[in-house]
């Protein structure tokens, strides 16, 4: 059982915790250095849903823009994770 939950979280659950509560820490500063809460980010995922709805088929250029614009830090970031992972 115990290396079925290793398996889920990706390793030992103490370790994980420690691992995303750091991560959570230097993302929780990045934020804040740019001035960004979480209401903020609440509040722009509603305003997107909004301004997909309002849109139209306008929307699909949208958030293909919004996929492109993520895919620039997303992809490098898996990418780099996956070629140095143990």
């Amino acid at each position: 059982m115990a290396n079925g939950i290793q398996k889920l979280l990706g390793g030992p659950p103490v370790a994980v915790l420690t691992k995303l509560v750091f991560m959570s820490i230097v993302v929780g500063a990045f934020l804040a250095l740019l001035g960004l809460t979480p209401p903020d980010l609440f509040r722009g995922i509603r305003d997107l849903i909004n301004h997909i709805v309002n849109l139209g088929f306008d929307a699909v250029e949208t958030v293909f823009r919004y996929f492109i614009y993520g895919a620039v830090i997303v992809i490098p970031i898996w990418l780099f994770t996956r070629l140095f992972r143990g």
